[in-house]
């Protein structure tokens, strides 16, 4: 009887829908804590499908509203915003991503007229607006002008910020950069409006095909043999876990608000180890745009079913310690959360 005591005690603590849901209740996801990433085209008409996207557009302004009204009534209570303009809006500076006509600044204006209570995060980084597909400012020598790279950053958080962003987002992984925009929020006095979410975790993935697709961002692979053909000089190693802790840790000092480990699914322990660093921090994960076309094509293959794939993963991210979660499937998830 006593062996039957000690190994028969689990069934009992999870035979009930309650119970089964009081065991799992920290991994419960919430619509207020889905962050939905949002393409914005410099055609201002646009609504063009994304092909290695199912069921994702690149979006012009006036076109904006309408897309995201019945997503609004839904719950949906933040949007994470990537601007995606033509060649011709390019250059090594990339001077177009903080311009008046910039479909990011132009979108951040619009939504935060029609709801203002909508959280716009804003993506911040050079590669969609350089003619080079690199997130910071490139020597002669293919290496980073750190400096220079930081600040131009800085200004273009500081750009979103002045028209009404509520967080800016670097994703450039460039050294010193959330110290420079802390450093402009302050001058400027915007540092008590304006949140910082840090790419403080950001692998050099291959998971990232379709969103390079998406925002026109890829490395430009025809250019002079010193621009590097990949990020893996500034994205972090598959493997660097130990690299991992210290780049948020660089984020957390030099004043991040929010910290992110992207992707997700592949990067559970790094999410898990970050949330155990600073609990008392929010942290996001980026269900990347690879992990949502793996889940969509599994699911068209009959290999899984969509929903409950899809649910998985949330409860996966949250188990791990997400408190945001940034996914191509919030559309879906404000559905399927509420049946």
């Amino acid at each position: 009887m006593d062996d039957q005591l000690v190994t028969q005690r689990l069934h009992g603590g999870y035979h009930h829908t309650v119970l089964r849901q009081w065991q799992a209740c920290n991994s419960v996801i919430q619509p207020s804590q889905l962050l939905y990433p949002v393409f914005v085209s410099q055609n201002d008409d646009a609504m063009e499908e994304i092909t290695s996207l199912p069921e994702q557009y690149r979006i012009g302004c006036n076109n904006l509203i309408n897309h995201l009204e019945p997503l609004v009534a839904k719950g949906l209570s933040s949007v994470l915003l990537f601007g995606v303009v033509e060649d011709d809006k390019k250059d090594a500076n990339g001077s177009f991503a903080d311009d008046q006509h910039n479909p990011v600044v132009k979108a951040i204006k619009l939504l935060k007229t029609k709801w203002p209570a909508l959280l716009v995060v804003c993506d911040v980084c050079l590669c969609p607006y350089s003619d080079h597909g690199h997130c910071g400012i490139l020597q002669d020598n293919g290496l980073f002008d750190v400096p220079a790279s930081a600040q131009r950053i800085a200004e273009i958080a500081l750009a979103y910020a002045l028209v009404g962003c509520d967080v800016v987002a670097p994703s450039d992984m460039m050294e010193s950069r959330i110290a420079a925009i802390r450093s402009l929020l302050l001058k400027e006095g915007l540092s008590n409006k304006t949140a910082i979410m840090s790419y403080s975790a950001k692998f050099c993935s291959s998971f990232y095909g379709p969103f390079r697709d998406a925002a026109k961002s890829a490395p430009k692979t025809s250019l002079e043999a010193h621009i590097p053909r990949d990020r893996k000089r500034y994205q972090l190693p598959p493997g660097a876990r130990g690299l991992a802790a210290r780049a948020n840790k660089t984020s957390v000092d030099e004043g991040a608000d929010i910290l992110m480990v992207k992707p997700g699914m592949a990067y559970l322990d790094v999410l898990r180890d970050t949330k155990n660093e600073y609990p008392h921090l929010p942290l996001a994960v980026y269900q990347v745009s690879g992990e949502y076309a793996m889940l969509w094509h599994a699911a068209q293959a009959g290999a899984l079913d969509l929903k409950e794939g899809v649910l998985e993963s949330m409860t996966a991210f949250r188990r791990a310690g997400a408190d945001i979660v940034i996914s191509y499937y919030t559309p879906r998830l404000l559905d399927w959360l509420t049946e």
